[in-house]
């Protein structure tokens, strides 16, 4: 009896083994961004440092979180008329390329109320270590109302954040 309670535990093992085993497979083989997607990541995924010509401060930091998030930052101090350094968003791979958006709320630096917010629409294409993108912006203020947006006709170029910093240097010297 004792050897049947055994052979019996000994074959629950061995198939909770190969179970396991098959599951790595499923995972290796499964798209970037599937629930079965536990080890690898997509190539966005990371710390960016991003050049935007078309902000008024150009140097931005971005994260691209594996879940499908995102977070902005830049300088306070980089608008003069309002705070606007903080930016949170979604992005979703489209293929050869990356849909993002990102809301970030500004308040007037002289009242210190809500002004009101820009959303940031972006089409970003990775390229190992460098990533280029194109957004549109559209501005909503205090109370709601469309405003005026402003053309962004430059594109957006970043270099991944890595312990070797010769990337982010170089973007920085542009």
């Amino acid at each position: 009896m004792r050897a049947s309670r055994n052979l019996l535990a000994l074959l629950l093992l061995a198939g909770t083994a190969l179970t396991a085993s098959g599951c790595d497979r499923e995972r290796d083989n499964a798209p970037v961004g599937t629930p079965g997607d536990v080890l690898r990541a997509h190539p966005i995924v990371g710390t960016w440092l991003v050049q935007d010509p078309n902000a008024p401060f150009p140097y931005h930091l971005y994260v691209f979180n594996a879940d499908g998030t995102m977070q902005q930052a830049n300088p306070d101090a980089g608008d003069p008329r309002t705070s606007d350094s903080d930016g949170k968003g979604v992005w979703q791979s489209r293929g050869d390329r990356i849909e993002a958006k990102w809301v970030e709320l500004t308040a007037d630096r002289t009242t210190h109320k809500y002004a009101g917010r820009l959303e940031f629409s972006m089409q970003i294409t990775v390229r190992g270590d460098s990533l280029t993108a194109f957004e549109t912006v559209k501005v909503f203020g205090a109370a709601g109302a469309s405003a005026p947006a402003p053309e962004t006709p430059k594109p957006l170029l970043g270099a991944r954040v890595m312990l070797r910093a010769q990337r982010e240097e170089s973007l920085l010297t542009h």
